[in-house]
């Protein structure tokens, strides 16, 4: 199984970009259409705000994304954002693990699950459709050929549906990319204790 050995915590660094990100006051029309700024917003990512100097990229990142991890239907949002939390784990992306942890317990209303599984890693103790779940993102993060046949049949022995799993593949997949990229656009910085 995995070998993982970033330190996670759901508390969300801050995110430091090597390239500098576009401002909202300098940014072009198309960049701003591209970020759907509104002079009401009041705060964009500075991440976002770095891939809006690639304004294509960011028209079709963003709608991808929303797609991908907060459509209505299929999988639940918490475990989409299991997936994710799995794929960051693989991908020790501490930034991304951290806000899909935070937001998986805020979803579920609980931090028991995030809790263990930065405790204990991969082995952690889950209920059987969070383990099927977290053990196939594992899996196809690592390698998509390692997510096979028995992790399939694992996920439909706990219900999950068709339309679940390829929920599931979407996010884990986003995820692979989005860890990938934030790592080479910057770096997660938490402050000294």
């Amino acid at each position: 199984m995995s070998r993982i050995v970033a330190k996670f915590t759901r508390t969300v660094p801050e995110w430091c970009p090597r390239v500098v990100p576009v401002t909202l006051e300098e940014a072009t029309e198309e960049q701003l259409d591209a970020l759907k700024v509104t002079p009401s917003n009041t705060r964009v990512s500075d991440y976002v705000l770095t891939l809006a100097h690639d304004v294509e990229s960011l028209k079709v990142r963003s709608p991808l994304f929303n797609a991908i991890m907060y459509d209505t239907g299929g999988m639940s949002r918490a475990e989409r954002e299991l997936g994710a939390i799995g794929a960051s784990m693989v991908n020790h992306c501490i930034y991304c693990a951290a806000v899909h942890a935070d937001r998986h317990a805020q979803l579920e209303k609980n931090t028991d699950v995030t809790d263990r599984l930065f405790r204990d890693g991969a082995k952690a103790e889950l209920t059987p459709r969070n383990r099927a779940i977290f053990d196939f993102a594992l899996a196809l993060s690592e390698c998509p050929s390692q997510a096979d046949e028995t992790h399939i049949a694992a996920l439909r022995a706990e219900g999950v549906t068709e339309t679940e799993i390829l929920d599931l593949v979407l996010s884990v997949a986003l995820f692979g990319w989005a860890n990938r990229l934030m790592h080479v656009l910057g770096d997660p910085v938490r402050p000294e204790n």
